[in-house]
């Protein structure tokens, strides 16, 4: 078994959830009391949000840096970065370390294209809903990306920061998203990226006419096919 090398904490809610989906689907593909071989370094996201919305991307992308070549360090065979956002300087972690990273759009890109569908709309932090470099890689796997109109990303964006990323799920909130969603699928949206990791925390498949591609499961269950392979 590789070991996996997760830089998390951003935040802290949905690493838990990728720690468990990685730990339960290598028990049920080994069986027993197995479990997945995993390092972890977790930042704390008042610094990380706090230099996202100064626009600091060159402070963050040498966290980042930092933070992999530790997990390098410690043994980790791959790494990934539990954080959508965050993939914004992917292509620097992944040039300054000796091993892979493991990109959270590729597995999302690959189930979508799989499932034959071809328009996505894109729900995650305003910095991911409207920086390219997210649009663009789901644009290289033959996408076509949708994003929400100024006001439904605010909203968005929003609930993420001051909700989700605390713990908060609230209905209202919910019931907001799913508005979002309807709206994008009425703009021809085939399916739905959940293109931040807490978003799973707040809906599902119940919430969508169409299809919801979970980018924190589809993460965290390539690591395992990559530590298992």
């Amino acid at each position: 078994m590789k070991t996996i090398g997760l830089i998390g904490g951003m935040s802290w809610e949905s690493s838990a959830q990728y720690y468990a989906i990685i730990n339960r689907a290598v028990r049920e593909r080994l069986g027993g009391a197995h479990s997945a071989e995993t390092l972890l370094y977790s930042v704390d996201f008042g610094e990380i949000e706090r230099l996202q919305h100064d626009g600091d991307w060159p402070s963050l992308t040498a966290r980042m840096v930092d933070a992999a070549g530790r997990l390098e360090a410690g043994g980790a065979d791959f790494v990934l970065i539990c954080s959508n956002t965050m993939h914004l300087m992917a292509d620097d972690v992944a040039a300054a370390i000796g091993v892979p990273l493991l990109h959270v759009v590729d597995p999302t890109a690959s189930a979508i294209t799989k499932a034959g569908l071809k328009r996505v709309g894109l729900l995650g932090t305003a910095f991911t809903m409207e920086k390219a470099f997210y649009r663009d890689r789901l644009d290289a796997a033959g996408l076509e990306t949708v994003i929400p109109d100024a006001a439904d990303r605010r909203e968005v964006h929003r609930v993420i920061y001051e909700e989700l990323v605390a713990g908060k799920i609230e209905a209202a909130s919910r019931a907001a998203y799913r508005e979002v969603i309807a709206r994008l699928v009425e703009r021809g949206a085939e399916a739905i990226v959940l293109g931040c990791t807490e978003i799973m925390l707040l809906v599902d498949q119940t919430d969508s006419a169409v299809p919801l591609f979970d980018t924190t499961s589809l993460h965290a269950l390539a690591a395992v096919d990559l530590a298992l392979g």
